[in-house]
């Protein structure tokens, strides 16, 4: 007897040896993930898989059947003195006018904004233009800025605009109001009466509101303060880019889920969104000619004197294997939608940013290598939407951008780097630094360890997000945990290694090629 119960002890001892590896998988395996799995809906995270171009859904073209138009045969001439800045205008322009085209640099350094030249932007205004380059590391094709655009006002240190830029001719116009509420993750939405709207355009969702209940519903467990008057005098703001797929009446569906919750009470309206598409920008260095120890709001050029790119009013378009070097300002993206930004570095003196979304919906930021220590390392301001900043790596010494104007919806996913509280950005009338839904997934920081490092500090007045999540955080600091909205893991990585592979791989059932950065 006492020997068949020493093997029935024997025997529970292995089978729990046996299950062991099975339960410390399941614990490694982020609960917050399962619960999205299991209800996606009643998830602390937000749907992160529909971001980039195209919704991800295809890879950004390699081979596209455009007339190529070479700057050489419109007057530019590599690794001379002469100014190439009207040569690539004329080169763009004839693009433009043939409905598309790819702008081709060859190899060699090519001049932008010498002494000699204007002192107005380079503009795209067409769909279909790339500016291709043969690569953007060493011979390969550089685009050289050696003088600054003015500012628009001297007193306001952002106001110098980029050197590139892209826009629609045409103008964003009102179509009507949403009728119903709506919930996240819903695809469609029904207005006060139809209006002629067609597949394939694009709309904006815009809403602004100082609803006492719809701050404090933004701010969770913290107060609004009343010097923030952005917030709390003109209030809430959203604006959301959305693809239609369908129109039946006054009901029209959208090729991806929207983010935030649309209550009818408030003033919700729709608009015909201007824009451009199919812009690419690839295999190009874009090097600015700062040279100067940078400190911050000390001028307006330090803020954004060599300002390189900016997109705006653009949407399925992207940006690959570029490197911005030696520029205040290296790219930023602003009233666009479903911009890829993928495997492309900043370098060089650091200056103010580095690559931002500023307010665009569904923006990917993959596989950005940062040496450069700028003040602001890559990241998002104004009214961003369903930001993935996915594989960023940056210095310990700087920290990820959330430049206050109500961003919401960011997800650092596999983001190396530092974490610190004085590098969020934006003014006091325009706080909190983020809204809701800034999410952190197995984020490497590098920099000294804090013990129970504030989201909502006293001082420095400049750093403020409220109710954030963080899930598999590692490099030493905690957390105050009232003032997260989620913790998991803390100290330790977890499985998925990506929420965003996750969540595109549960989508759409693989992970393509394209997404298979380093």
């Amino acid at each position: 007897m006492n020997y068949l119960k020493q093997s029935l002890r024997l025997w529970s001892v292995i089978s729990g040896l046996a299950v062991l590896p099975a339960l410390l998988f399941a614990q490694d395996t982020a609960k917050a993930y399962l619960d999205y799995e299991h209800n996606a809906a009643e998830s602390v995270l937000p749907n992160f898989s529909y971001v980039g171009y195209h919704n991800g859904e295809v890879p950004i073209p390699e081979n596209r059947q455009l007339k190529v138009f070479k700057v050489t045969d419109f007057g530019a001439k590599p690794d001379d003195d002469i100014s190439d800045k009207n040569a690539i205008r004329k080169a763009i322009k004839a693009a433009e006018n043939n409905g598309g085209g790819i702008i081709l640099f060859p190899k060699g350094k090519f001049l932008v904004n010498e002494d000699v030249d204007d002192n107005e932007q380079i503009v795209i205004t067409g769909s279909n233009i790339i500016l291709r380059g043969i690569g953007s590391g060493e011979g390969g094709t550089e685009l050289f800025m050696k003088n600054t655009l003015r500012p628009k006002d001297s007193t306001k240190m952002w106001t110098v605009p980029s050197l590139f830029v892209t826009n629609s001719r045409e103008k964003t116009v009102s179509v009507g109001r949403i009728m119903d509420n709506v919930a996240v993750g819903a695809t469609s939405i029904y207005l006060q009466k139809p209006a002629d709207i067609q597949p394939g355009e694009w709309l904006q969702i815009r809403m602004r509101s100082n609803d006492p209940a719809l701050i404090k519903k933004e701010m969770g467990i913290h107060e609004a303060d009343s010097s923030w008057t952005s917030l709390v005098k003109e209030g809430v703001f959203i604006k959301m880019y959305f693809q239609v797929k369908a129109v039946n009446g006054n009901h029209i569906q959208f090729n991806a889920p929207i983010p935030y919750e649309i209550n009818a009470k408030y003033p919700w309206g729709v608009y015909r969104f201007a824009n451009i598409s199919e812009v690419g920008v690839e295999n190009l260095a874009f090097v600015g000619n700062w040279k100067e120890s940078f400190v911050h709001h000390r001028s307006w050029k330090d803020d954004s004197g060599f300002s390189l790119w900016h997109f705006s009013n653009t949407v399925n378009s992207w940006v690959s294997n570029c490197r911005f070097t030696d520029a205040n300002v290296g790219l930023t993206i602003g009233d666009c939608a479903n911009i890829t930004v993928i495997n492309c570095a900043v370098t060089g003196n650091p200056g103010h940013e580095a690559i931002s979304n500023t307010g665009g919906t569904n923006v990917l930021l993959a596989n950005i290598k940062q040496t450069a220590a700028t003040w602001h390392a890559v990241g998002v301001a104004n009214t961003s939407m369903n930001t993935v900043i996915y594989k960023a790596s940056y210095p310990s010494s700087t920290s990820f951008e959330t430049h206050s104007s109500q961003p919401r919806n960011t997800l650092l996913d596999g983001v190396s780097g530092g974490l610190l509280n004085n590098r969020g950005g934006g003014a006091t009338y325009n706080m909190p630094n983020h809204m809701s839904n800034l999410i952190f997934w197995n984020y490497k920081q590098t920099n000294t360890a804090y013990a129970h490092f504030d989201f909502w500090p006293k001082t420095p007045w400049y750093w403020k997000i409220p109710m954030p999540v963080v899930v598999g955080f590692t490099g030493g600091t905690t957390f105050i945990h009232e003032q997260l909205k989620y913790e998991e893991s803390t100290g330790k990585a977890v499985l998925p290694g990506s929420l965003y592979e996750a969540q595109y791989k549960l989508r759409l059932g693989k992970l393509p090629e394209w997404l298979k950065v380093n």
